[in-house]
């Protein structure tokens, strides 16, 4: 007996605002958000130039990928929104992932162009006008704690906002740096100190486009996210008294806030696989919050219910090509 079945439990978490944020506060609030950055950062590339000053002019760099970040932002909310259609059975809720990891790129990317740039400088510093870049920086670090504001009332938990929080947060320390070099320069003709800022802002700039690359990188390559354990999953499921066998189990993300997990899982001949599977799914989602689960169930067949260690169960009937470990309610190698 064969029972596959595919369950979504609401809608919550396929609309991947677990908290309650809607699709259309999370655009509105990025688009606050857009609108204060290019108007500060057009400004601060005038003022950049006549102050002779990197960090500011960084800074204004990094104000634009922080723009480009939010409309990669708000174009895979559109894209992710789209129902599934055709061969996109998932629809393009990735679109999310891959603005994710654009946004953690260009973070590296600017970062390798600006450390070059301040080690030039430090080697033969140009004159900065400390005045202009110490008005600007403060400007600056009130139009990003606006703007970051605003990021943080949007919903976070997706991958897809955080990547231009993190754009946000790196300009905001940014500016905190140019601001204390600005200082710095007015107060002891130190110019130097504008090259030191942005080295300060760049290693902040790999950390968080690092991160961004990673998480979205693991979401690519269909590992598990990063909370949850497979192997104690598929430990958990085999403990239920009636399963005699886990195998080929896969958990893996959809997108940011949406785990997905399937498996196939035999039971013993008196058992019922659709009630097994009903307790298996309540397991899923109480314990590990995955409502995305595909479990086929099927009677064990006298191998399986045989009392074996060591070789793992292959004798085909089931799965023609078996991968991952197999989970049996006995000591067994992960």
């Amino acid at each position: 007996m064969t029972s596959a079945h595919h369950d979504h439990h609401g809608s919550d978490g396929h609309a991947g605002h677990s908290h309650g944020v809607s699709a259309d506060a999370d655009r509105r609030w990025l688009a606050i958000a857009l609108t204060l950055i290019t108007t500060f950062m057009a400004a601060e590339v005038v003022i950049g130039i006549l102050a002779q000053s990197l960090a500011l002019i960084s800074d204004a760099a990094h104000m634009l990928t922080d723009a480009v970040s939010i409309v990669l932002a708000l174009i895979a909310m559109r894209l992710a929104a789209r129902p599934a259609r055709g061969g996109f059975t998932y629809g393009l809720k990735r679109a999310e992932i891959l603005s994710a990891q654009a946004n953690g790129l260009t973070l590296l990317l600017l970062g390798a162009w600006l450390a070059y740039e301040a080690v030039r400088r430090l080697i033969d510093p140009p004159e900065v006008e400390g005045g202009l870049v110490f008005g600007t920086a403060l400007a600056g670090i009130v139009v990003n704690i606006a703007a970051a504001w605003c990021i943080s009332k949007a919903n976070r938990s997706s991958l897809n906002v955080e990547g231009a929080y993190q754009h946000i947060l790196n300009d905001l320390f940014a500016f905190v740096g140019t601001a204390i070099a600005g200082l710095i320069v007015l107060l002891t003709g130190f110019a130097r100190a504008d090259a030191i800022a942005t080295l300060v802002v760049v290693v902040l700039m790999f950390k968080a486009g690092y991160g961004l690359v990673r998480e979205s990188g693991r979401i690519f390559l269909e590992a598990a996210p990063a909370h949850l354990d497979p192997d104690g999953i598929g430990d958990q499921l085999v403990a239920h008294p009636s399963v005699s066998e886990v195998h080929d189990l896969h958990v893996w993300t959809i997108t940011s806030g949406q785990p997905a997990l399937s498996a196939h899982v035999l039971v013993e001949p008196v058992a019922d696989c659709h009630t097994v599977r009903r307790d298996l799914e309540k397991i899923l989602q109480s314990d590990h919050e995955i409502t995305h689960t595909t479990l086929q169930v099927d009677h064990a067949p006298a191998e399986v219910l045989k009392v074996r260690t060591g070789a793992a169960y292959d004798d085909g009937s089931h799965c023609e090509a078996p991968h991952g470990p197999v989970h049996r309610d006995e000591p067994h190698a992960h």
